[in-house]
């Protein structure tokens, strides 16, 4: 899933009634920004311990069934938000790529002195 808007940042939460959240533009060191990694950080941390415990529940092979079904809850739960993270990262990614690429064609087209050109044109 992209985003809905070029330039945004699919945060790792929801809004209450379950849609998508995202951060429009800025330069990804603001308030939420930093605020949206350390859920992320979070988030993963989390999933790592719990790949843990289900490796060690899972090789004791003395669980119950309700602890399977817990078990399958929690996994489903954490892949659904890792699974989130990596849609929000490889959208930045592409964002990313597809900004410097613009760049490289911008510094292929100027000859050595040109000065880079602004973005907004206008008469002073």
């Amino acid at each position: 899933m992209t985003n809905p808007v070029h330039g945004t940042r699919l945060l790792p939460w929801t809004s209450p009634e379950g849609k998508p959240c995202y951060l429009l533009g800025g330069t990804g060191t603001g308030y939420v920004s930093r605020l949206a990694d350390r859920v992320e950080a979070e988030q993963m941390a989390s999933a790592a311990d719990l790949i843990e415990d289900a490796g060690d529940i899972l090789a004791a092979r003395s669980w119950t069934p309700g602890e399977i079904h817990l078990l399958a809850v929690e996994l489903t739960a954490h892949l659904a938000e890792v699974h989130r993270l990596s849609r929000s990262r490889g959208a930045r990614l592409l964002q990313l790529e597809s900004a410097l690429d613009e760049d490289a064609a911008l510094d292929a087209g100027r000859t050595d002195g040109d000065e880079p050109q602004s973005a907004t044109s206008g008469t002073a």
